[in-house]
């Protein structure tokens, strides 16, 4: 995410980054690198304007405050203002009132309305609440299929439309049933167009004021840049937005929509979404993200990350394994699904402070970890169990499975054993999470794992 805009900003950064103090030339210098790097983002040129103007004023204007370099002062001061133009804190949904909440979900054909209502239903589901999906776009070939399937895989309830209703009545209809049902909030997927059309609009319109909805959000694509601005700009005219998803920030994402849909428009963006599975729905921390920009990590985000992957009960049963010195390689190849069911190993060493010239190196290579798998899979559950029965011919034998090397096998033995011994040690802290993170963050650490091929 951000990944150009991140090593361009880095770099106009260093400029400043070891000086004694700050000057108007060095500033300068510092700035139009910034200028250029947010504009190739695709960021809105008065946002860019208005953003150098508010850095500039605040570094020249402002004693340094004790314990910062000049350096260290000025790139705080970027991610302040960096934040700042995001929204400056996450805003969460607003679901208070009368139940059912209603949420409508809006935005142009092909943005990812249809997958982020059910992305926002597994979200609030996991918070406890009761989620009923509507699918009123009955317009688009499936998509009332769609949602349906994406109610049936999450285990919550759907709205029976039928493709010849009105898309108003279906969403008052759906209000109601849903309130008879139990649900608390309804999350209501409107149609879309390729393009803005008054026919579109007027529905839209009609839909919000039949419904009342306590959020109306919209869906931007966020690889459109500042087409998703424009467009969020006219949807908010004329039905009135109350906050931002931004879809597939995932991938090639040059960053103007995330850093220009809220100064324009004055409303918050409160979700992102980076992937395809249903889980892949993050809040958006705009104070997380600058830091993120900036290369300087995002460790709150790496620990809420790392909880959602285990739980309480996983946590003590590891514990008390560890113990008794009962840590398997069952429990290790555990470890490296848990880890990787947290994302790309790219992604979650870039949220380490100082490790975002390690995320983009060729030697973190994702295979590995497919490889350790492999092996471990290769093995008996007795294997599993007890490591110390794989002697010389259980290494071929488990090679021979995995597709790989007798050496790669003896050097994954190594590594757990080193493992074992570390977690051990462990079993004094109290904490069985942090048992837990520091399995995953020896796998994720300077230990090479298993040569790239």
């Amino acid at each position: 995410m951000f990944e150009a805009l991140s090593e361009k900003l880095t770099a106009a950064m260093a400029k400043v980054r070891g000086q004694a103090r700050l000057t108007e030339q060095n500033i300068a210098a510092a700035l139009l690198d910034a200028r250029t790097a947010l504009l190739e983002a695709d960021v809105n040129v008065k946002v860019v304007r208005a953003f150098l103007g508010s850095v500039q004023e605040r570094v020249l204007g402002t004693d340094i405050p004790g314990g910062l370099t000049a350096g260290q002062f000025f790139i705080k001061t970027v991610s302040d203002e960096l934040a700042e133009m995001m929204g400056g804190a996450h805003r969460g949904l607003n679901l208070d009132g009368a139940i059912p909440a209603v949420v409508m979900l809006v935005g142009l054909q092909g943005s990812g309305k249809t997958s982020t209502a059910g992305k926002l239903a597994k979200f609030l589901k996991d918070q406890g609440k009761r989620p009923y999906l509507v699918p009123a776009d009955v317009y688009r070939p499936a998509a009332i299929e769609q949602l349906q399937t994406l109610a049936r895989t999450l285990d919550v309830a759907c709205h029976p439309t039928r493709p010849a209703e009105r898309p108003v009545e279906i969403a008052r209809a759906a209000v109601s049933a849903g309130r008879a049902a139990g649900a608390d909030v309804v999350l209501i997927d409107t149609a879309g167009r390729l393009h803005i059309d008054d026919a579109l609009m007027l529905e839209l319109e009609q839909m919000r004021k039949a419904v009342s909805p306590r959020e109306v959000l919209f869906v931007a694509d966020g690889l459109t840049g500042q087409d998703a601005v424009n467009t969020a700009q006219a949807f908010h005219a004329r039905i009135g937005v109350t906050g931002h998803v931004l879809t597939k920030m995932d991938g090639d994402a040059r960053g103007g929509a995330a850093l220009s849909i809220r100064a324009v428009t004055q409303v918050p963006i409160k979700f992102i979404t980076v992937g395809e599975k249903l889980d892949n729905l993050e809040r958006f921390h705009p104070e997380r993200v600058a830091e993120r920009i900036l290369g300087m990590g995002d460790l709150v985000s790496l620990i809420e990350k790392a909880q959602g992957a285990y739980d309480e009960q996983q946590a003590l049963e590891l514990q008390r394994k560890m113990g008794r010195n009962e840590f398997s390689l069952q429990d290790f190849l555990d470890q490296i699904r848990a880890m990787r069911a947290m994302g790309p190993m790219k992604d979650l060493m870039a949220m380490i402070p100082g490790m975002g010239a390690a995320a983009k190196s060729p030697a973190l290579d994702e295979r590995q970890f497919v490889r350790m798998e492999a092996m471990i899979c290769s093995m008996t559950p007795r294997e599993r169990d007890n490591h110390n029965l794989i002697t010389l011919s259980r290494q071929k034998r488990i090679a021979r499975g995995s597709g790989t090397r007798p050496s790669d096998v003896v050097r994954l033995l190594k590594q757990f054993g080193q493992m074992r011994k570390m977690l051990k040690k462990m079993t004094g802290l109290g904490d069985p999470r942090k048992a837990m993170q520091m399995a995953q963050g020896m796998l994720a650490g300077p230990s090479p794992g298993l040569p790239r091929r």
